[in-house]
């Protein structure tokens, strides 16, 4: 993920210190029960993952079964560059049957780059989505709709209008990522605002070069967290430790589903990171989450 990247000798000099909790995230109510988390990656067609978490000699048709075994989310990034076929959404729900997994798939660039979110083009570029992705029924988690850098506060009132008339019972998570949402207080209240009363989850991006995309806003039930490591750089177990103490206190929260899905310059280091995330959370948090199936590495790697 090139967003937000930085030259590896600045990371030094990177704040990674997570910023206090915003306003809706403070206001929400003690939990009425313990939210359940997702994790994993954004892909599951990765080759170097066979003899890491796929076995040896995994065929490419096989590598979703064995990130199914090793994970129970991803980030659905393939659907932002086609809408799939009924067919093919349902081999990949099949696949899940008999598990909590969830797919959480990204709006098409069709409608969240290549529209002005306003003409018929976006709303029957929608319906297309809304008709495939609905194929995974119970296995289907948060969309997310992520928006160009070039998409600024100026055009607002077509995206508050478009996620209007988005379907009540479709759950949906926002990336915005032009500067200004963030760098303008009273856009940044009102953008947070409007996600709150349409029940919509602002995504949280902790990217190094970016960290004003780490705004820690939860707006509705379901909240979704894109990590972005640094190839197992130190700050990136340091950044995951302080993830660790801050979802210990949201477990607490009246939050339905946290999904948090991880981001390498090298996928390699996705399963590593992640197997690290789960053995931390279990020991400080209570725990009994499934961590990676590591092939030919046991016990607790990072000690």
């Amino acid at each position: 993920m090139e967003f937000g990247k930085i030259d590896r000798a600045l990371l030094d000099k990177v704040n990674f210190r997570l910023p206090n909790d915003g306003l809706y995230t403070q206001q929400l109510k003690p939990a009425i029960e313990q939210p359940k988390l997702f994790l994993g990656g954004a892909k599951w067609g990765r080759k170097e993952w066979v003899g890491l978490i796929y076995p040896a000699k995994t065929k490419e048709s096989e590598f979703l079964d064995h990130y199914i075994k090793n994970f129970n989310g991803i980030e659905l990034n393939t659907t932002h560059y086609q809408i799939y076929p009924a067919a093919t959404i349902q081999k990949w729900t099949d696949k899940a049957a008999g598990t909590d997994f969830k797919f959480c798939p990204k709006f098409p660039q069709s409608i969240s780059h290549y529209s002005d979110l306003s003409g018929t083009k976006a709303f029957a570029e929608t319906d297309r989505f809304l008709g495939s992705i609905f194929n995974f029924g119970a296995h289907l988690g948060p969309s997310f709709l992520q928006l160009s850098e070039r998409f600024g506060p100026q055009r607002r009132e077509a995206l508050f209008n478009y996620l209007q008339k988005l379907p009540k019972d479709f759950p949906v998570t926002l990336e915005v990522r032009h500067p200004d949402w963030f760098g303008n207080p009273e856009i940044r209240t009102e953008l947070f605002q409007v996600l709150h009363e349409l029940s919509i989850g602002a995504v949280i991006t902790d990217v190094s070069g970016r960290r004003d995309c780490t705004h820690m806003e939860v707006t509705s039930p379901v909240t979704f967290i894109r990590f972005v490591g640094n190839g197992l750089h130190t700050s990136d177990y340091e950044r995951i430790d302080d993830w660790v103490k801050r979802m210990k206190s949201w477990l607490q929260k009246d939050i339905r589903e946290i999904h948090f899905y991880m981001h390498q310059p090298d996928e390699l280091y996705t399963p590593q990171l992640t197997d690290y995330l789960i053995r931390e959370l279990n020991k400080h948090c209570g725990l009994s989450l499934t961590p990676p199936k590591l092939i030919g590495q046991t016990g607790d790697l990072f000690g």
